[in-house]
């Protein structure tokens, strides 16, 4: 019979967000798939956990992803962690889960803290519809890329980022987004946790004065929706357009009004004249 693979978030910084639950799975569990097993070893500790682990991460994901599917597949039972926050959010975790669910492994949920979503609780953007685009590649032309294709979204978008790429992703995205608003949400549950709600300009100023340290979940507004403005020539234009398919003077004026809120008698008037 096949094992279960638990996913178990951790702590995003302070070790009091641990659940009990989330605990007591780390203490049952035969063995643990963890992204650095220097930063998990430090939480069981804590704990009082002494477990067996594997390192499992992005650059040996398929080799070692074979090796933990075949242990659970012979009936043992593992819990998958990252080094912070719930794993398969930004992370090689999704890859093990996918194959668990196509091998028919079972797949079980230790909810834990994420940082996207505590981050954008803080800031206070809208949160009502949201994208979160994790991080952007450190390639220049993929990251152009990335941020052209969600330069017109009108929700908001959430992006993380390391301290050392910081400037040039305020950079990046102001000449991409235009000068938008942002929170910048740093250090969450941590001692020296911060919100700053500011512009691209201004944190870029802020932070060229002041060296970026922690690590980074940005909460940027979306794209405004764009507004036409059409004035009595255009109005004059389209009703003519709508005169050549076949509608009256006076019909054409009334939808090119409505069209362009210009008012229908001085549509008529110009047209005419």
């Amino acid at each position: 019979m096949a094992g279960k693979l638990y996913i178990v978030g951790t702590p995003i910084g302070n070790l009091e967000d641990f659940s009990p639950r989330a605990k007591r799975i780390l203490s049952e569990v035969d063995f643990i798939a963890a992204e650095d097993t220097r930063v998990t070893v430090k939480l069981l500790n804590h704990l009082g956990i002494s477990k067996p682990m594997v390192a499992y991460f992005e650059h040996n994901k398929k080799e070692r992803g074979n090796t933990v599917i075949e242990r659970m597949l012979s009936g043992e039972v593992c819990a998958i962690v990252t080094d912070a926050g719930m794993p398969a959010i930004s992370d090689p975790g999704e890859d093990l889960i996918r194959e668990c669910h196509e091998r028919g492994i079972a797949v079980e949920s230790v909810p834990g803290p994420t940082a996207f979503a505590t981050a954008l609780a803080l800031s206070g953007m809208p949160s009502g519809r949201f994208c979160f685009e994790g991080f952007l590649s450190v390639n220049k032309p993929s990251r152009k890329k990335h941020l052209e294709e969600v330069k017109t979204e009108r929700r908001t978008l959430i992006f993380y980022e390391a301290p050392h790429k910081l400037i040039r992703t305020l950079v990046d995205m102001y000449e991409v987004f235009g000068d938008r608003n942002v929170a910048i949400v740093r250090e969450i549950t941590k001692i020296h946790e911060t919100v700053m709600r500011t512009s691209f300009s201004e944190a870029i100023e802020f932070y060229k004065e002041n060296e970026p340290r922690g690590e980074y979940v940005l909460i940027i507004e979306g794209a405004k929706e764009e507004t036409v403005v059409y004035c009595l020539d255009d109005a004059v234009k389209l009703a003519k357009r709508l005169i050549n398919d076949g509608l009256s003077a006076s019909a054409a004026a009334k939808e090119a009004a409505n069209v362009t809120g210009i008012k229908k008698s001085e549509i008529y008037k110009t047209m005419l004249g």
